[in-house]
């Protein structure tokens, strides 16, 4: 059975990969089933990260002031990866965020995937959880900071091992990496109207936010315009 590839773990603003960020990334290269190398990072994400996520995940914007921009994260977690498949815990979602920055800075990153959430889904149906942390506990694996990127990719590739050890080569279809299909179209930059308007909208309304601007693609622009306008109203004029 092969055992080369990187497991990775995200950590986001949210659940939507077309309108939330990237704040944490974190990956563990696996070769002949022994870890080799890992990377991790902070990511920057240009928008405020909501209280709920600093509460779950214990990230917050001083964490993230100064990090790797989300391009350049991607860029160097790409390289980490080279022709490795993937593997995570409900991977597809992990995949999604980072193939949407990937298209979006004109990078390829169209990967194979192995995904313990189903392996787990198929083989474990009685269980009363399939989460990460509740098959963490089922396995005796421990989890040193749980909801953190790195320590996720660590313990999904731990998961991993306990399912080949328990599982293959009886079940080996179920453990065959599979293409991870993510449609997105690539999202243009914020216009310089769009940029002038939401300024004046955040100075008329004196709207304190961490937001950065220069960060936003042309339909996030558009969404915060209009979500700033139906909040506060028009920016009147004399």
């Amino acid at each position: 059975m092969k055992m080369d590839y990187v497991a990775l773990d995200l950590e986001t603003t949210g659940l939507n990969p077309s309108r939330d960020r990237i704040l944490e990334i974190g990956a563990v290269k696996v070769i002949g089933g022994k870890i080799t190398d890992t990377y991790q990072t902070f990511v920057n994400p240009g928008v405020p990260i909501p209280e709920r996520i600093c509460e779950l995940t214990g990230i917050d914007e001083t964490m993230t002031a100064d990090a790797a921009s989300p391009a350049d994260a991607v860029r160097e977690l790409i390289g980490f990866c080279k022709d490795l498949d993937l593997l995570g815990h409900n991977i597809i979602f992990d995949y999604s965020f980072i193939k949407r920055t990937a298209v979006n800075c004109d990078m390829a990153f169209d990967k194979q995937g192995v995904d313990t959430l189903k392996i787990a889904r198929k083989l474990l149906p009685d269980l009363e959880s399939r989460s990460l942390e509740y098959l963490c506990g089922y396995y005796h694996i421990t989890q040193e900071k749980k909801h953190r990127a790195f320590e996720d990719a660590k313990a999904s590739s731990c998961l991993y091992g306990k399912l080949l050890e328990q599982f293959y080569p009886e079940h080996s279809e179920v453990f065959r990496p599979r293409p991870l299909v993510y449609q997105i179209k690539k999202q243009g930059p914020i216009t310089n109207s769009q940029k002038r308007y939401l300024i004046d909208l955040i100075k008329y309304h004196k709207i304190d936010t961490s937001l950065q601007i220069e960060s936003l693609t042309k339909n996030e622009a558009s969404r915060m315009i209009d979500k700033i306008i139906l909040e506060y109203g028009k920016i009147k004029t004399r």
